[in-house]
């Protein structure tokens, strides 16, 4: 029955298959779990043993038994203990459940040692108002997200205190220890049964409750872990500036929604990679991407742009269109300047490695694009449109005809200076140049 609980949700579907990364997320915050629950009982057991020292006592001094210290102290031990293994590795649940049987042990030992210590009838003991210690003790392993040690707890507690009722029937020294007055029970030693009915139900019934409670919770947790998983996953293969919108956005993310925001636009391209890539091996064409790829991400990241999409060995990137900035044009800028040292670097790298030589072209251009959402309600995609898109794109390939690795357009450059930006060298310009797929002239800015 308990292990049902475990597998199956309030509800009474059975739970999906979760995977294995998501169930070892939730064995994890179950193990920090019992760790918190260890400590809670252990600050439990000081307090009743400071509260126990300090109470004045009102049974008889002379009486030799006197449980409760030695409760507390066995606890006190037995929670010590517990709590380094927590800490040291998963309890294993056998340990779990007999962390919950000697809980409620010690609590219902303790309620039945009353009558002894004050030398009364055992009926005494049903009247401890320590019976609702057993409300905390059920509601603590709600700490596990686990139903199953919740019932387990709640049927000891229920089972106990029958056990606990029972000896009270059958050891009471007088013969008719069982009443129905109510106000005669209140003030003696004898049972009323419905009264000892009473407190068995409530403690059946808060623990059915907080089990279903409990099951719908961890329910919640599974999903809400899955699609933790998921989203950190589906991030991967977005911008974090992509990411960030589409997690935080209020409504559903829906084709056709945009808007125009003036941004940089860049593209990056290997140059002859095709050819190249016919020759070599394809593990060794995907690790070279994925090398270069790793070195042009993080510059382009670093400098405030955001990596709309890969293009096989070109990448495009946007600067203040995914994120809005005043900078995007001088941020653009610096940003091809540092690919430059990069690809320097790399170059040197691969040389001394003995590998060919790789060949680089970068384009920028500025204006007002439209970001936004295109596809349909299955399928979305972020991206931009507008002339400083493809104005981009044909300025990287004309980079060939220059016979430079980097140009921009002199616009670009214009306002990347309105916007801070002061380059460490002045920058050529050449204008009027015709640029394939351009209908008007061009004038360009040489960046490297």
């Amino acid at each position: 029955m308990l292990n049902m609980l475990k597998r199956r949700p309030a509800g009474g579907a059975a739970q999906p298959h979760v995977p294995d990364r998501v169930q070892a997320r939730i064995r994890q915050a179950e193990e920090e779990s019992e760790v918190l629950v260890g400590w809670v009982q252990l600050t439990a057991v000081i307090f009743f043993a400071i509260v126990y020292a300090i109470a004045p006592k009102t049974f008889d001094p002379d009486v030799m038994f006197a449980p409760v210290p030695w409760a507390l102290g066995f606890y006190f031990c037995f929670t010590f203990v517990r709590i380094a293994l927590a800490h040291r590795r998963r309890l294993p649940e056998w340990m779990i459940g007999l962390s919950v049987v000697v809980d409620m042990s010690v609590l219902l030992l303790t309620i039945w040692s009353f009558h002894i210590q004050y030398e009364q009838p055992p009926g005494l003991s049903l009247k401890a108002p320590t019976l609702l210690y057993i409300f905390i003790l059920i509601a603590l392993r709600t700490l596990r997200f686990d139903a199953r040690y919740v019932v387990f707890a709640g049927a000891t507690a229920a089972t106990g205190w029958l056990v606990l009722l029972g000896y009270a029937l059958m050891y009471s020294p007088t013969p008719n220890v069982i009443t129905r007055d109510y106000v005669h029970y209140i003030t003696s030693t004898d049972i009323l049964i419905g009264g000892e009915v009473d407190k068995i139900i409530s403690i059946v019934a808060v623990t059915a409750v907080l089990a279903v409670a409990l099951m719908r919770a961890r329910r919640v947790l599974i999903q809400s872990a899955t699609e933790h998983a998921a989203a950190a996953d589906l991030s991967r293969f977005f911008a974090p500036e992509i990411a960030q919108q589409i997690t935080s956005s209020e409504h559903a993310m829906r084709p056709g929604q945009g808007e125009i925001r003036d941004a940089a636009i860049m593209n990056v391209d290997i140059r002859g990679f095709t050819p190249m890539a016919h020759r070599m091996p394809a593990d060794e064409v995907m690790a070279l991407l994925a090398e270069y790829q790793a070195r042009v991400v993080p510059v382009i990241q670093s400098h405030g742009g955001s990596v709309d999409k890969f293009l096989g060995d070109g990448i495009m990137a946007t600067f203040g269109a995914a994120m809005k900035t005043d900078t995007y044009a001088a941020d653009s800028l610096r940003a091809a300047g540092a690919l430059i040292d990069t690809f320097d670097a790399w170059s040197r790298e691969r040389a001394r490695e003995g590998a060919p030589a790789l060949r680089f072209g970068i384009g920028v251009a500025v204006g007002p694009v439209v970001f936004g959402a295109v596809g349909d309600d299955t399928r979305l995609e972020f991206t931009v449109i507008g002339d400083a898109v493809n104005l981009a794109a044909k300025i990287e390939k004309h980079t060939k005809a220059e016979a430079v690795r980097a140009l921009a357009t002199a616009a670009a450059l214009t306002v990347a200076r309105g916007q801070g930006y002061a380059p460490d060298r002045d920058l050529e310009v050449r204008a009027g140049r015709a640029v394939d797929g351009v209908d008007d002239p061009l004038d360009l800015v040489v960046v490297a």
